[in-house]
């Protein structure tokens, strides 16, 4: 795991001395890397890239840093913080790539996170000032910070609602800056702002027409790869030759021994996302790789990746999907791997290689299939996670379209869904959306957070009626907030603390009074926290994720895309044709963007019922039955259910499964990430519910 971290106090409390001849510090980060010293310190931890930590300084204590890849050229980078001396920090977020800038101007230090929430920052009062990290682990071990459960149940109660969980985190008083904002530091005195401008709570911003927006998601889209494309290439220190066959060593355990490949490499899944990022990877000039795909030549081959899920049960949208891996993979410029998996490959498989990451996420059921993914990828890989969340509409946004008085755009829309349906109730599905689309619109924020608070506590489970999974997934998000699927399985105590945290901001002025951008914003937020938890549980030494999709400049370049285009049906796939037709990639497999329904849901329920004994063990004597959260028979009557072939929400179980792991590695972790006279004497949540740690079996 990589993280910087620094801090701003007084003068007077603080934890560092000035001995005369320079700064010494009674506290710093174990194996930190001091970047600047000083008052306001900042290190670097962790494994770090030499080109992906940038300094520049045009004083003496006016300088930057940029963590990440970046790119923007150095005297950008100047431009930029000559900008920032008088406060300004948007144009800070406006270059390519994804990364996290700290700024510091005298005694006056901003730290700048990112829209979607990818590369967060965090905070929390210490030594009469303040600390931050990109990392909450480590502030919660220089406070000694115990469990915050009121805040896992809010992330399992409402995991898409920020009213639910705020800016709080797993560690008590160490908080999460909210995504778009920026932390401004000066003497330890704290401030958070956000840098993207305000829009009318009464009207929404004047849209730009389609084919500028069209052409800006374009040139965001390329840029972003071209910045991975011009970034220096990294080799692993590992052996790169294959030894052959080992007995007792199968091929996903000689790649993972091997390491990832040098040169930059691609998911290759047969969706439209990574479709595109490997297409506009291999044509765009650059050096994505050799003709094997290991090495860094120019004008060589991109390593493709596709996984073949072999233990799921084969469905003609899967079968489709590796079809139009291959038609893609035809490129010339393109090396493709297939790499395929049998029950070691599912959701839920290996629990307990899961490592113990920054904070709990859905995707730790799934680390060991992605691993085995990934070990075949490259040092620098890209992947198309995020698409859908900055490219599709939320349904909540057909609300907005009523709030500007736009029903013909919902026509499409709403009859899609209604061919989705399949059923002699089909007709009545138009009617039905709308009306739910008209209510949301005519309900005000008070009232829709009021409504999930009672929901929360007369039924966490309900979800409405619907003759298609498509049009109930769609008629449940039309709601300002709303339980999650894991609700259900709470404690009474755990949902009644949940309501009444949404009843006291309930009052509290919405950043935006549209229902669809503020759910399409929680949305992506959560998308991103998810993946920075896959990043950090299944990323190979020496590999970076490269996620194009939730860089700044992409994500506000899609967020200029007209409402009107945006809620059509098949509205990702045109955007992406676009952009590969901009670039000059024209020649596009057929059925290439068709929807791949039920294929991840598929294998999540073939790996829950495989492992349900391992989950059935995990839940025996779960540590979140004993923090108050949930009653562990009523989960283990639901896994029972699962095995018998009942439909049961499977999402609920990923987090229920991925918290609980996430507890077990977070209490028998031992060690600190402080060293110094003044560290702190014990690690975070070092007492509490971890007395019950000895008795586990």
């Amino acid at each position: 795991m990589r993280w910087l971290v620094g801090w701003s106090s007084t003068a007077t409390g603080s934890s560092f001395l000035d001995d005369g001849g320079g700064w010494r510090y009674d506290v710093q980060p174990m194996g930190g890397q001091l970047l600047w010293d000083g008052p306001d310190p900042l290190w670097a931890v962790g494994d770090w890239r030499p080109d992906e930590i940038r300094l520049v300084q045009i004083a003496p204590a006016i300088r930057l840093a940029v963590f990440g890849c970046c790119g923007a050229s150095d005297e950008q980078l100047r431009a930029g913080l000559k900008s920032a001396r008088g406060g300004a920090v948007r144009h800070l977020t406006a270059w390519s790539g994804s990364y996290t800038v700290v700024a510091q101007v005298d005694r006056r230090t901003t730290v700048v996170g990112d829209l979607a929430g990818a590369r967060p920052v965090f905070h929390t009062p210490w030594a009469g000032g303040t600390a931050y990290s990109t990392a909450a682990l480590p502030l919660a071990d220089l406070v000694e910070a115990q469990l915050d459960v009121s805040q896992l149940a809010a992330v399992l109660a409402c995991p898409e609602s920020p009213e639910a969980v705020g800016d709080r985190t797993p560690y008590t008083g160490v908080c999460r800056m909210p995504p778009g904002h920026a932390l401004i530091l000066r003497e330890g005195a704290r401030e958070i702002t956000g840098y993207e401008p305000r829009a009318s709570l009464a009207v929404s911003a004047p849209e730009l027409d389609a084919e500028t927006a069209l052409r800006g998601v374009r040139d965001a889209l390329i840029d972003s790869v071209r910045a991975r494309l011009a970034a220096p290439r990294h080799a692993p220190l590992v052996e790169q030759r294959d030894p052959g066959p080992v007995p007792g060593m199968g091929p996903y355990e000689r790649r993972a021994q091997r390491g990832p490949a040098p040169g930059l490499g691609a998911d290759l899944s047969g969706g439209p996302a990574s479709g595109t990022l490997a297409l506009l990877a291999a044509g765009l000039p650059g050096m994505p790789g050799t003709p094997l795909g290991l090495g860094s030549g120019e004008g060589e081959r991109l390593l493709a990746v596709t996984f073949n899920d072999l233990a799921s049960q084969s469905t003609p949208a899967r079968a489709a999907e590796l079809e139009r891996a291959h038609s893609l993979a035809e490129s010339p410029r393109l090396h493709h791997v297939v790499v395929a998996a049998h029950e070691e490959g599912l959701p839920y498989a290996d629990l307990d290689g899961a490592p113990l990451t920054d904070e709990p996420g859905p995707s730790l059921v799934s680390a060991a299939r992605h691993r085995i993914r990934l070990s075949a990828g490259s040092a620098d890989h890209l992947v198309g996670a995020g698409a859908r969340e900055v490219l599709d509409a939320h349904p909540a946004r057909l609300a907005d379209l009523l709030l500007d008085r736009r029903r013909r755009h919902l026509v499409r829309p709403v009859t899609a869904l209604a061919r989705t349906s399949g059923s002699a109730r089909s007709m009545l599905v138009p009617w039905t959306v709308y009306r739910a689309a008209r209510k949301l619109a005519r309900t005000d924020y008070r009232t829709g957070i009021q409504s999930v608070a009672d929901l929360l506590i007369d039924d966490p489970a309900y979800t409405p009626a619907g003759p298609a999974p498509a049009v109930r997934a769609s008629l449940a998000a039309m709601t300002w907030a709303r339980p999650g699927a894991a609700a259900r399985w709470l404690t009474g105590e755990a949902l009644a603390d949940v309501s009444i945290r949404l009843m006291s901001v309930a009052d509290r002025v919405p950043s935006s009074a549209r229902p669809g951008e503020l759910r399409a914003a929680a949305a992506l937020a959560r998308r991103a926290a998810d993946h920075r938890v896959l990043e950090q549980a299944a990323e190979l030494r020496g590999q970076r994720l490269h996620v194009p999709f939730l860089d700044n400049a992409v994500v506000r370049a899609c967020r200029a895309l007209p409402e009107a285009l945006r809620v059509q049906p098949g509205a990702r796939v045109a955007v992406l044709r676009a952009v590969l037709d901009g670039a000059g990639i024209r020649e596009l497999p057929a059925g290439f963007g068709a929807p791949s329904i039920g294929v991840q849901a598929s294998a999540a329920r073939t790996g829950l019922r495989v492992a349900v004994d391992d989950v059935l063990d995990l839940f025996e004597r779960p540590l979140l039955a004993d923090a108050g959260l949930v009653d562990a028979r009523v989960v283990r009557e639901a896994l029972h259910a699962v095995a018998a072939g009942a439909s049961v929400p499977l999402a609920g179980f990923a987090d229920l499964v991925s918290a609980e792991m996430w507890l077990r590695r977070l209490l028998a972790r031992r060690g600190s990430c402080w060293t110094g006279e003044k560290a702190p004497r014990q690690r975070a949540v070092a007492g509490g519910i971890q007395k019950r740690l000895s008795s586990l079996p």
